[in-house]
């Protein structure tokens, strides 16, 4: 087995697999002290509009294959689930994936026929098997890490809310500033302007926001006292 293991044709495969097993000691170290290997890769990525990870790739013959940032390579990032599970996780299952597939595959080619595919050969079908390992057990990861949550929230929203002016007097396009809290208790500051033409709202005035019109919110004045700022 180590003869085989230490194999010039194998090469490839067996580094592949001490560079796993090295990550995962240095990750379990760094663990240790409070560092963290994966968090550093992460960071290091570019912010990219990555689709969701649950999107079937068409593997048509027609289909398009560009790698393009903005769009091939997008779209196969967000298949192998990159933003959704650590990217060191990731690159962990695909070293296992590369290395046992290629091992798998020189050692059914000794058996079959008696010598292994030389290294740069082999390389490339183990390197397209390892791709789909990756989606299927990154997708398994991504199900049970927890996810980040986050109280973000879009300025859609805010209509239904009631907001209050703070500086100003409203006019119909002459919106004036106005704040409101969303969901989550966190304050906005938003521009306002009266729904109705002939409408004026000075500040201290608690309005609803009925329509937003690009960055400008159109509201009429709260005449109930069951909607509350917040």
């Amino acid at each position: 087995m180590i003869e085989f293991l230490l194999a010039g044709q194998n090469l490839p495969f067996s580094v592949a697999l001490g560079v796993m097993v090295a990550i995962g000691l240095l990750e379990g170290v760094a663990a240790m002290v409070g560092l963290g290997v994966s968090g550093v890769l992460d960071s290091m990525l570019p912010d990219l509009d990555l689709p969701d990870a649950d999107l079937d790739l068409d593997l048509d013959a027609d289909a398009d294959f560009d790698l393009h940032v903005d769009g091939g390579l997008t779209k196969l990032l967000g298949w192998l689930h990159v933003g959704r599970v650590p990217v060191l996780v990731l690159f962990i299952i695909f070293l296992t994936s590369f290395g046992l597939c290629g091992l798998a595959l020189q050692w059914f080619a000794e058996t079959s026929f008696g010598v292994m595919l030389p290294s740069l050969v082999a390389c490339v079908p183990a390197f397209f098997a390892a791709l789909p390992c990756v989606r299927v057990t990154g997708g398994l990861i991504a199900k049970i890490i927890p996810k980040d949550e986050t109280s973000a929230v879009s300025e859609d929203s805010f209509v239904g809310r009631v907001a209050i002016l703070t500086l100003g007097t409203a006019r119909r396009s002459e919106p004036a500033q106005a704040k409101l809290k969303d969901q989550h208790g966190q304050t906005h500051y938003v521009m306002v302007e009266p729904d109705e033409t002939e409408e004026e709202f000075e500040a201290g005035t608690h309005v609803l926001l009925v329509k937003r019109n690009g960055s400008v919110f159109q509201a009429i004045k709260n005449t109930s006292d069951a909607l509350v700022d917040g």
